[in-house]
């Protein structure tokens, strides 16, 4: 018997069981409502999150394989250590958000259009004024060549997109927010699905039932108040 795909009531915030998601698409879980910082907050607490393109109604997604990068195993191959070594970048957390997520919507690898359209971008930006969104930048000298945005519900960090303007930029981002994440004993970054940038960077599959039980865990991590606090981090 095939699933149905469930439509949110735009006067209730409750999700359907993550076990009625559809296989084709992997993950899709419910279609409607809105991307109110509630909603979307109350998505994030459960996996969930939100994806669709310009035109389209709202899709909500919690696909199973989850890609996660376990923050103690990002993947550093000689090469990148070797520019890594060089320190071409300085990076800082929370500076400029707003241009980060204007950087990643229009990111020049995107063949295909984006999916950051017009109602996200206002959505996460309300959700970085309420202390749930971040980005870590990634700077040469003072030009913005890199960096990443995601959503943070204390120790769970679901990352959302990323860009570079300059080799390994994006590197360097992910790698600072695996190092600040592990300092404070979280050891995972959700990733949500795979791609081969972030397999070459140590992502792994896991299925929807172990990450729901890691991201129990972490969402249950008290971080102390200063650590999304704006400043440089290296």
């Amino acid at each position: 018997m095939s699933k149905a795909l469930h439509c949110l009531s735009s006067d209730s915030l409750d999700f359907p069981p993550l076990n009625s998601a559809l296989t084709e698409p992997n993950g899709l879980l419910a279609i409607g409502g809105d991307l109110s910082p509630t909603r979307i907050i109350k998505a994030y607490q459960q996996g969930i999150f939100p994806w669709f393109n310009d035109g389209e109604a709202i899709l909500w997604w919690s696909p199973t394989p989850r890609a996660i990068i376990e923050t103690s195993h990002v993947r550093i191959n000689k090469t990148l250590k070797k520019f890594i070594k060089k320190s071409p970048y300085s990076v800082s957390i929370n500076t400029c958000f707003d241009t980060i997520i204007e950087y990643c919507a229009d990111a020049p690898f995107r063949k295909e259009g984006t999916w950051i359209v017009d109602q996200m971008k206002n959505a996460y930006k309300k959700l970085h004024k309420l202390g749930y969104a971040h980005s870590i930048e990634v700077w040469q000298k003072d030009k913005l060549v890199g960096g990443l945005y995601g959503v943070a519900i204390n120790g769970f960090f679901s990352g959302e997109s990323m860009f570079y303007l300059a080799p390994n930029a994006s590197k360097f981002a992910l790698i600072h927010l695996a190092q600040l994440l592990k300092s404070h004993s979280i050891d995972f970054i959700d990733c949500q699905i795979m791609n081969p940038f972030l397999e070459d960077m140590g992502a792994i599959e896991i299925c929807r039932e172990s990450f729901i039980k890691r991201q129990q865990f972490a969402k249950s991590a008290k971080l102390p108040d200063n650590v999304w606090q704006p400043r440089n981090l290296g």
